[in-house]
């Protein structure tokens, strides 16, 4: 048993629970209690014992949409890189990348994710990998980075043509053996997808080939929409719209996520709820791409399951949460968009969209639900409490300010101390295999 506490507890339940003395008991890998730190500690005496020391104890995050193989792109120079729109960026950095990538540099890829994920609090991953130098075997080297660090994880392989067929069809297999795998594992800390890079660089044949092989309980992961150049390819190459096509491949459900959705049309946002289908939202990418501002409120509105992602461009959802609230209001300009609508995204959507695939209750402290917990270092400036939690989160905090994380009832980090790798060793390999990915590079 430990009790987490001495600290302000948000349980995000469908009460919005706030205590200003609060606690969290975990038993194993679920939460046996929530109360005050004084209930809890005369009901549960000999419980190992955390103090948050005030600060703020809240659910594990969850980020809805990662590029773990993005990793070594920080600081990356790439020799003749001048980009010019979206496909210049995609051909010249994340193809580049991906094609140069190794299987140990996918899994170090992996680790230095994991491990910013855990320094900013995220306990919970649904990845989109590409590695087209080294397909086979890569996702089964992210699940081993992940199984080593104790974070929950969902995977699958970017399914693409650009590198021709005999690799898209490695890459579907890819997928298929990890989805099989990932259905034998009993832990519910490994869950599994089928693919997709965006329906543009995909053909009719593969198209066919995912829905003929892909295995039963799990849907798509699929960028849609990104660029502009994604949908005029659709509407030249088949005579109709991204997220129409994708429904006449069955791709469209409630297990299938979509990835970005900038350039869809009101019909679209009407047939993806009609579906059920996921969507998720990646601010800092989409304006650091150049590609535009989607949709999000209306697809909120509309009652779309509508989560938040970062796309590879951050690890820290709550930095995320800033960049969706400005630039949505920036977008519309309208100062009272998004203050409801991305908090909602964040803390209640993503939990439903992992809930989809994961089987304990995520992104809450309740009884029963999954001991993922985090400690934030915040000493409010003006009072808090319930009503007014999420103002207090984003102007007053970062990932930086999570000090200790808690993972299916694992302690990850502690007091800012990473408990579960030797940083130091694995930031050493990391710098080695980046300066031997740019050098491949680079020639």
């Amino acid at each position: 048993m430990l009790i987490i506490g001495n600290g302000r507890l948000i349980t995000r339940d469908e009460n919005n629970t706030f205590l200003e003395d609060g606690a969290a008991a975990l038993s194993g890998e679920t939460i046996a209690a929530v109360g005050t730190t004084a209930d809890l500690k005369k009901a549960y005496p000999d419980a190992e014992w955390i103090d948050a020391r005030g600060g703020v104890i809240m659910p594990g995050l969850i980020n809805a949409h990662e590029h773990i193989y993005s990793s070594f792109a920080r600081g990356l120079s790439i020799n003749g890189y001048n980009p010019k729109g979206f496909l210049d960026i995609l051909d010249g950095m994340w193809w580049t990348i991906d094609r140069h990538l190794t299987l140990h540099q996918t899994y170090l890829s992996a680790m230095a994710t994991y491990i910013d994920c855990i320094k900013n609090g995220v306990t919970t991953v649904f990845d989109h990998h590409a590695s087209f130098g080294h397909i086979t075997g890569s996702l089964f080297e992210i699940e081993k980075a992940a199984k080593e660090l104790g974070v929950r994880t969902c995977l699958c392989y970017e399914i693409s043509d650009r590198d021709g067929m005999d690799k898209s069809r490695e890459s579907v297999m890819e997928n298929v053996n990890f989805i099989q795998h990932a259905q034998e594992d009993t832990t519910d800390m490994i869950a599994a997808m089928m693919g997709m890079h965006a329906q543009f660089t995909i053909s009719d044949e593969t198209m066919d080939l995912c829905r003929e092989l892909k295995p039963e309980g799990v849907g798509y992961h699929i960028h849609v929409a990104e660029g502009i150049e994604d949908l005029h390819a659709c509407l030249r190459d088949h005579g109709k719209r991204i997220v129409d096509r994708l429904y006449d491949f069955d791709i469209l459900g409630p297990k299938t996520l979509l990835g970005h959705c900038i350039y869809i049309n009101e019909h679209e946002m009407d047939l993806i709820r009609d579906t059920d289908t996921m969507v998720v939202h990646n601010p800092e990418s989409n304006m650091g791409n150049a590609c535009g501002c989607p949709p999000t409120m209306a697809l909120v509105h509309k009652g779309v399951l509508t989560g938040l992602g970062t796309d590879g461009y951050t690890h820290d959802m709550i930095e995320s949460w800033k960049v969706a609230n400005v630039l949505h209001k920036h977008h519309l300009c309208d100062p009272n968009a998004a203050w409801g609508e991305v908090p909602q995204m964040l803390f209640y959507n993503n939990p439903k969209i992992a809930g989809r695939y994961f089987k304990k209750p995520l992104g809450v402290l309740k009884e029963g639900a999954a001991a993922d917990v985090i400690v934030m270092e915040y000493d409010p400036l003006t009072p808090m409490n319930a009503g007014n939690i999420n103002g207090h989160l984003m102007f007053g905090t970062n990932g930086n300010n999570v000090v200790t994380t808690v993972c299916n009832g694992k302690v990850l980090m502690k007091d800012r101390e990473v408990l579960v790798c030797d940083t130091a060793k694995v930031m050493a390999d990391c710098r080695q295999a980046a300066k031997e990915l740019a050098d491949d590079i680079n020639g």
